[in-house]
């Protein structure tokens, strides 16, 4: 039999990318592909899903100031934390929602500082869906004294590479900031680079990744986090490498493919993985950047459930949809 290899990220809001995995491989194994699936995750929403899921919880502070349980895995002696499900911008309902000046990576703090007390050793934070941007402080407020966390192994998992200070003109706006509030923000985010490297001893400044989930990962880095690729993170844990060398075709998505999805996040490493082992692709999306997708070589490759079967199916079946438009793909391509 061929081998297939199905690497989804979520489709937020509609599917997990679990569900999208599965919903894939049954395509596939119709087509006669023996198939081995891999969701994925570059370190926001869904990073505690495809590591294996949360095993413990407990109350801590959300964004908003207000209490959230949270989840987080401890396994042996590593412990998998989401931001997005502390302070994640859909937990707050999005930015519309949101209070851009005063959202708090607090629990982040309080989630890591539980980890540590319940015997983890490494700890590797997924920076990416935040409501935030205060550049970490909040977290590292949470964990005073950080002398605490001597001889732990602190990562911060990233789906960008900005620096620290951009992260507010990048980002904020997503978040629900006025311009007024992106000037004050990248103010505080300027003055904090240097708190920190008067405090720590640190120069965050040029940092690649530093500003993720609003400068958060930044912020841990000053008291000793390494910055490293979400997607590596996940990938590595999983084997995924292996798998794809020996697979006939490859099949990724996400909800809504734009310029982001190719800097970092999992369609876009997915998709360098195929073309460095020479191995077919396809790309299910639940809607396109219409510019993005046309300004590619590889359009043809690149499918929208939105532009074959409609918005509203899209939205409220959507893996219904990818089935139909993945079994679709597979007549016209292969």
């Amino acid at each position: 039999m061929i081998r297939a290899l199905v690497a989804p990220d979520k489709f937020r809001g509609t599917a997990s990318a679990s569900q999208v995995a599965r919903s894939m491989a049954e395509v596939l194994e119709s087509a006669g592909y023996e198939v081995e699936a891999f969701p994925m995750s570059d370190g926001g929403e869904g990073l505690l899903e495809v590591l294996g899921g949360a095993n413990r919880s407990l109350s801590v502070t959300g964004a908003n100031g207000g209490k959230v349980v949270a989840g987080y895995r401890l396994d042996g002696g590593t412990a998998i934390i989401e931001m997005a499900a502390v302070a994640g911008l859909s937990l707050v309902g999005g930015a519309e929602h949101n209070d851009a000046m005063a959202a708090s990576t607090r629990g982040v703090g309080e989630l890591i500082k539980a980890a540590v007390f319940a015997g983890a050793k490494t700890v590797i934070v997924g920076c990416g869906g935040s409501a935030t941007t205060d550049g970490g402080l909040g977290a590292l407020e949470a964990l005073e004294p950080v002398v605490r966390l001597k001889g732990i192994e602190l990562v911060a998992a990233v789906d960008v590479e900005i620096v620290f200070r951009e992260a507010a003109k990048v980002f904020a706006p997503q978040k629900g900031a006025s311009m007024a509030e992106v000037r004050l923000l990248t103010q505080r985010l300027e003055a904090l680079e240097k708190l920190y490297l008067r405090r720590f001893g640190v120069d965050i400044s040029s940092l690649k990744g530093g500003g993720a989930a609003g400068g958060l990962a930044g912020g841990l880095a000053a008291i000793g986090a390494r910055i490293v690729s979400g997607f590596d993170v996940v990938s590595e844990r999983l084997g995924l490498h292996e798998s794809v060398e020996s697979a006939s075709l490859i099949v990724t998505g996400e909800g809504y493919l734009d310029w982001q999805s190719f800097n970092g996040k999992v369609v876009g490493r997915i998709v360098s993985l195929a073309l460095d082992h020479s191995v077919p692709y396809l790309v299910l999306a639940g809607d396109c950047d219409p510019e993005v997708r046309n300004s590619r070589a590889d359009c043809s490759r690149i499918f929208s459930l939105v532009a074959q079967v409609g918005e509203e199916k899209a939205f409220t079946e959507t893996l219904k949809s990818v089935e139909f438009v993945l079994a679709s793909a597979l007549r016209s391509e292969l």
